[in-house]
């Protein structure tokens, strides 16, 4: 028999609510306490915040308390970290040289190890050392539809010219109003670049995407590169519960992020983001609001599109989901594994078990 693991979700935003429910769901896990930085949420039953039955596990602002009284496991770090990078690193850090495990989804720059930082890379190695304890970082497009699912398809290809992966989203229907506009820069102005299209900002963000890619295709890149456009919104939009976007101000773009070899392409991250269905009618476009896809290019060519629905009114919902569901279900893995920093193409196989309402 299989020991349950003790888990603590840290961070109840969107990606830690789903993460909540994938634990409370897994017969092979055993939620043992949340952490939050929002005081409005302290003291509030985990269960009922995320939608469920009251669990009676109590939510809590003191992560050093709730490790040391929970005897946990394992961390699923959701809390923001594109803002606040030092602070997420610093409690990741913290978790392992406490004996803690951790999986999560936002911080990139841990995302493929072998070109992670040569400082951070040998700073969570020791953590892990320290602790007896691992650290997984999935990336949250979700990392499931750009790692683990085109290197599945591409193992039914006869040959390959280029895996290229794909995320079409409407971003109307994101929860995250600050994000859409302070971040992702939807209704700033064109002379503008918001932060998510800064020179070198994609490329490292999805450059380990890249990176593991061609490491699970047996391909030696000679660089990773980047390419952005935008366009501008032609008339005035409402959104609701975010407000108007102007006429004129960023209303989508377009990026990739390319692994090159010789003078080929062989690997291609593609996000096309827009804020309303109807501009950019010429970029590709998603079934409905979303979709994560995956081309093969080559004999034959294979396409896979993925639309995940997890019951909300955002297409996001269901790409939160998922990437919760993948971190979570591979907590036992993790948690099994060698201490330090591991990549995706460092796990087994990692598949619904224990997710059954048999089971």
């Amino acid at each position: 028999m299989t020991m349950t693991k003790k888990v603590v979700v840290w961070g109840l935003g969107n990606v830690g609510r789903p993460a909540v429910r994938a634990v409370i769901s897994n017969a092979e896990l055993d939620l043992v306490g949340a952490i939050t930085h929002d005081p409005a949420k302290v003291g509030g039953d985990v269960g009922e915040l995320c939608g469920l039955p009251p669990t009676g596990v109590k939510i809590s602002s003191d992560p050093v308390a709730t490790l040391a009284t929970t005897k946990a496991d394992a961390v699923v770090y959701a809390a923001s970290s594109d803002l606040r990078p030092d602070d997420a690193l610093d409690d990741v850090e913290m978790c392992l040289r406490a004996g803690v495990n951790v999986v999560n989804t936002g911080l990139y720059a841990l995302l493929h190890p072998p070109t992670a930082a040569p400082e951070l890379r040998s700073r969570f190695t020791e953590a892990g050392q320290a602790g007896s304890a691992s650290l997984f970082v999935s990336g949250i497009d979700p990392g499931w539809a750009l790692d683990i699912l085109p290197l599945l398809v591409s193992g039914v290809a006869t040959s390959i010219d280029c895996v290229r992966v794909q995320e079409f989203f409407n971003y109307a229907y994101y929860d995250q109003p600050d994000v859409v506009r302070n971040v992702i820069g939807f209704g700033t102005s064109m002379d503008e670049t918001p932060l998510m299209l800064l020179p070198g900002v994609p490329m490292s963000v999805w450059g380990a995407v890249v990176n593991t890619l061609a490491d699970g295709l047996g391909l030696t890149l000679d660089e990773v590169t980047e390419f952005v456009e935008r366009r501008p919104l032609e008339t005035t939009i409402d959104v609701p519960g975010m407000g108007e976007f102007l006429a004129g101000t960023q209303g989508a773009f377009r990026f990739e992020v390319r692994g090159r070899v010789g003078d080929k392409f062989p690997v291609v991250v593609e996000h096309v983001t827009r804020i309303t269905d109807d501009i950019a009618p010429d970029w590709p476009s998603p079934p409905g609001h979303g979709c994560h896809r995956v081309v093969i290019e080559g004999r034959p060519t294979i396409e896979v599109t993925v639309v995940a629905d997890d019951g909300d009114s955002s297409p996001g919902a269901g790409g939160n989901a998922t990437a919760a569901g993948r971190v979570v279900n591979a907590i036992p893995a993790v948690c099994a594994a060698t201490p330090g920093l591991i990549g995706a193409l460092d796990l087994p196989l990692i598949t619904g078990r224990g997710l059954f309402s048999t089971q």
